[in-house]
């Protein structure tokens, strides 16, 4: 990275996110680049002492893996603020003490995002700041797109970051050096060869003590309206003819205008459970209904299986399959490409053929390709075999990608309005549905592979 002077604020600094991901990122991205000469600011409702500030900083940034040498200079010029978010007065206080244009991160819940930034609105802003805005944004289609026009009001778009930490996964972008280096997959990646495309995200973790977000949004806009339809816009998005921000997130938008619901039943197209009482790893896990903080009236869902349609000519009629669930029997998070079989298999090869798969891990890295070949013995005896290979991982974490991104002013990896506003439309029509309960809420035993009439 090019020697850049940069000012950082982050609202919420003493919170969860800001220290247990968003420091530690930061550290880790300080070790890597000596060259960053970076002005931090942290702020937030707490009273903390500038030693206590200090000390908080050196621990988050040593969690990231980063040596003292490259981050003590940051600390040290460090300063902190108790301040409130939404109110103008606290907010012109700190934008006064940035040397530079400021980068606000807002490590804060959504709807206090949204009033820090409707504060903002009366202030005039330093020419060249940046807005870096934690998912989700807005709570449904009408929603994101008002928090938009609010946002777009304050500084340009290519000033804006959404933080999607899944686009900071080196896994998720391995995706695009996979398909566009490699004319074997490019030119086989569409509904000639493809018979379908699943994108999974299967924890075996319960609630974790997270009601107070996770059951006014469930599965479905948890995970996948907020991390799996990006990775579904890069699986099928157009070659851009750059990585630049406009190329890249220009095709992911197009490929998400393409995406609706597919036809069919509602009930088998969307569907969707929540689990009950069981054990994993010896551990008894509670009924979802019964977890602290959980408001069994609401109906919320922890597994949500959707299947989508990209109407469009590399696409048309290639069932995407999106899942995501907790309290699962099993970790699985992949992408699994399934072609179709040969138009022709000659008379006198044998034995059993299974679809070529390309299994594509999320997390952690690697790429798998099972394919059919001549059996050991006899070779007219077929068998599955698996070619397999491990993916590079980046030399940041996601945290640490997301934050070079906004303080070089790269908006690459962070989530366009427009394309923001896609994501809500595509489960809006599921969003009704469930909640007019037109959809049954299935159950699942914790522990188990999910209800057993969906198998």
């Amino acid at each position: 990275m090019a020697a850049h002077r940069k000012t950082l604020v982050i609202f919420g600094a003493g919170g969860d996110l800001s220290t247990r991901l968003l420091l530690p990122g930061l550290g880790q991205l300080l070790a890597a680049d000596r060259d960053i000469e970076l002005e931090l600011i942290g702020a937030s409702n707490a009273e903390i002492t500038p030693e206590a500030w200090q000390e908080m900083l050196r621990t988050a940034f040593a969690k990231g893996g980063a040596d003292p040498d490259s981050t003590e200079p940051v600390v040290a010029r460090s300063r902190y603020f108790t301040a409130d978010a939404t109110d103008a007065g606290d907010l012109r206080r700190i934008l006064d003490e940035c040397a530079t244009p400021p980068a606000l991160y807002f490590a804060l819940p959504p709807a206090v995002t949204e009033a820090s930034c409707r504060a903002l609105d009366t202030l005039e802003l330093p020419d060249g700041t940046s807005l870096a805005l934690e998912k989700p944004f807005g709570t449904d289609l009408a929603s994101a797109v008002a928090l938009n026009r609010l946002v777009s009001r304050l500084v340009p778009e290519s000033r804006v970051h959404r933080v999607d930490h899944f686009l900071g996964k080196s896994t998720v972008l391995n995706l695009l050096g996979l398909r566009f280096a490699n004319r074997i997959f490019e030119q086989n990646w569409n509904a000639d060869n493809v018979e379908k495309i699943e994108i999974h995200y299967d924890e075996r973790l319960g609630l974790e003590s997270r009601a107070g977000y996770y059951d006014k949004a469930g599965a479905l806009v948890d995970m996948i309206q907020s991390h799996l339809l990006l990775v579904l816009a890069l699986a099928t998005m157009e070659p851009p003819s750059t990585l630049d921000s406009d190329d890249l997130r220009g095709a992911m938008a197009q490929a998400l205008r393409a995406t609706h619901l597919w036809p069919g039943e509602l009930h088998q197209v969307a569907r969707r459970a929540r689990y009950t009482a069981g054990t994993i790893d010896g551990r008894d896990l509670p009924s979802y209904a019964d977890e602290k903080g959980v408001d069994p009236a609401l109906g919320t869902e922890t597994l949500a299986e959707i299947t989508l349609a990209v109407d469009n000519w590399r696409w048309a009629g290639v069932p995407f399959v999106l899942r995501s669930g907790k309290a699962l029997d099993d970790v699985r998070k992949d992408i699994v490409v399934t072609f179709k079989p040969v138009p022709h298999l000659p008379v006198g090869l044998t034995g059993p053929t299974a679809p070529t798969r390309l299994h594509i891990a999320l997390d952690p890295n690697g790429v798998k390709l099972d394919i059919n070949v001549n059996g050991e013995g006899d070779p007219f005896t077929l068998e599955t075999v698996s070619l397999e290979a491990d993916l590079g991982a980046g030399q940041l974490d996601a945290y640490g990608e997301v934050l070079a991104g906004i303080l070089t002013s790269d908006p690459s990896i962070s989530v366009r309005g427009d394309v923001a506003e896609e994501c809500w439309r595509i489960i809006t029509p599921i969003l009704e549905a469930w909640k007019n309960d037109v959809v049954p809420l299935d159950e699942y035993p914790a522990g188990s592979a999910g209800p057993s009439a969906w198998h």
